[in-house]
């Protein structure tokens, strides 16, 4: 999708603005790598947001996935068109030049791992790097990089290539897991989840792996289909090396390769165990003159020989355990706090913002519900991307005004090449996730990109980090800009898109923010004897 239609699309929402460049403008494409976020999740919310018409839910999936296709054709100098979804001639065409280039069978029609190739090195390129600048400057431009990618031979640093030009290594085992079974290796490579691409080792080249699980051949899993066989080859100067593994439901996130050699990474268990020791008998404790018994550490010291830990190492401030205690003071005070009886700003605040987090984590829970072959595993590895993708904006926060931080936040977002709907969604859902995990990286991250979308209400979520010290550094003046720019847009009559059913909540939340400056409040206004007990709203300004 080209930068003049996102323009277009984003032209009633995006202020035009002369601010400085994003320090990191082309890497929302590391956000996507991998396909999940850019392609499954925002096909699957599409298809959701459809079920009312089964054929327009197939037809969605399919036009996003081509206009995804479409789009890396163009990027690479093959003229596919306006990014419509529709993969006609002119788009065929454009397939067929592009298997010329890499030396594929030109039939127009992408195989499964010809399109993964070209969908994944786009997203690579996004994120630029010295083989895109050197490329750019080649004769053949952009398109140099995926020979380079490919893993071209050169100086008999490869094995060769075999089938539809995979690495030799990779064919042959193609052909080898086929014959075990009906399926073609052709009918292999067209079956989604067969073969994903990733760069496992980080040496620029792409590293594959399969799982048979795809093939749905039985000689290669055992216990019922329920673990199959996963090979990962690792790109080595003389050629691939072939892994393998035993399991189910992985992906490429789930391996770390160094050079040839892969390892699947494993969740840490941590096992506590004391061991056994001779520990002399401690004198019996003194009964004290009120009663109470006093612990003697006896002549080992501590306490009677027992071996004590040591503190724990300082964590960052967890929100989830933050909203845990606003809850018990908000249930204390009799209900949430009101226009007319805020005695605590800070509190007031807190109280909003868990609010706010709450309907968030609703909304992604909706989203990631509606998608269909995605673990909840694979939404947060990818989101776990937006934190350093995004983490030069965020770092902005504590030096640069509002309206600097949401301008550089869209020049990002308008040279990012993707579609403004799967950036929302994507947003979305990313938003969830950080607030699920207590990732404030990623949930900051996702507030902004919301923010820079047009959705300016997401803005109470930066003032609420900005002013309890949740994955930002507390400062309360560029906190009020933040709260200024949510509550201007829903006192303009912008949706609220939390806690939509209660209208004083815009009053409450600037009166609140006002207060956090203001060296005194007003005194809350005493309810009559025989007002409800219930927690209302009142009616301030």
């Amino acid at each position: 999708m080209s930068t003049k239609f996102i323009r277009a699309l984003t032209a009633a929402s995006l202020l035009t603005t002369t601010a400085a460049a994003p320090v990191a403008a082309d890497n929302l494409g590391a956000a996507l790598v991998g396909g999940l976020l850019g392609g499954v999740i925002v096909n699957e919310v599409n298809k959701n947001k459809r079920r009312t018409v089964v054929r327009s839910t197939s037809s969605s999936a399919t036009r996003a996935h081509n206009r995804e296709t479409q789009t890396a054709l163009n990027y690479f100098g093959f003229p596919a068109g306006t990014p419509d979804g529709v993969f006609g001639r002119r788009s065929r065409e454009a397939a067929r030049q592009y298997q010329m280039h890499m030396g594929f069978p030109q039939t127009g029609n992408l195989t499964q791992y010809e399109r993964d190739f070209l969908v994944t090195s786009y997203n690579r390129a996004l994120v630029g790097g010295p083989q895109v600048a050197k490329a750019m400057q080649s004769p053949q431009g952009i398109r140099a990089v995926l020979k380079t990618w490919h893993g071209a031979p050169a100086g008999g640093s490869a094995g060769g290539y075999g089938y539809a030009g995979l690495p030799i290594e990779v064919s042959n085992t193609v052909d080898e897991i086929a014959a075990a079974g009906d399926p073609t290796g052709e009918q292999l490579l067209q079956r989604s989840g067969f073969m994903q691409l990733a760069d496992l080792n980080r040496d620029g080249r792409n590293d594959y792996l399969i799982d048979t699980a795809a093939a749905g051949i039985p000689y290669w899993c055992s216990n019922g289909g329920a673990s199959c066989t996963v090979m990962v080859f690792a790109s080595t100067p003389q050629g691939y090396e072939r892994n393998d593994f035993t399991a189910s439901g992985i992906t490429t996130a789930d391996f770390t390769c160094t050079r040839g050699e892969c390892d699947r990474v494993e969740a840490p268990t941590v096992v506590a165990s004391v061991a056994p020791q001779a520990v002399a008998p401690a004198p019996a404790p003194a009964p004290q003159g009120n009663g109470t018994v006093l612990a003697s550490g006896g002549a080992q010291g501590g306490l009677g020989g027992l071996t004590l830990f040591d503190a724990p190492a300082p964590q960052a401030a967890s929100l989830t355990s933050h909203c845990s205690k606003v809850s018990l003071l908000t249930s204390s005070n009799g209900g949430y706090m009101t226009v007319s009886n805020i005695t605590d700003p800070e509190l007031a605040l807190g109280e909003q913002f868990c609010l706010a987090r709450s309907y968030a984590i609703n909304r992604g829970e909706t989203l990631v519900a509606g998608l269909q072959g995605v673990t909840s595993s694979q939404v947060d590895a990818q989101c776990d991307q937006f934190g350093p993708v995004l983490q030069p904006h965020v770092a902005q926060l504590g030096s640069k005004d509002s309206a600097s931080v949401v301008a550089n936040v869209q020049k990002f977002i308008l040279q990012s090449n993707m579609s403004v709907e799967q950036l929302q969604n994507t947003a979305e859902i990313c938003l969830f996730s950080g607030y699920r995990r207590d990732n404030m990286d990623v949930a900051l991250g996702a507030g902004l990109l919301l923010v820079g979308l047009g959705q300016q209400p997401y803005a109470e979520l930066i003032g609420h980090h900005m002013a309890l010290g949740f994955g930002a550094a507390v400062d309360h003046g560029r906190a009020q800009a933040w709260y200024g720019t949510a509550v201007s847009a829903l006192e303009a009559g912008s949706d609220p898109v939390f806690a939509p059913g209660q209208p004083e909540r815009v009053a409450l939340v600037k009166a609140a923010s006002e207060g956090l400056t203001q060296p005194t409040l007003p005194k809350p206004v005493q309810a009559s004897s025989g007002a409800s007990s219930l927690p209302t709203f009142g009616d301030g300004n």
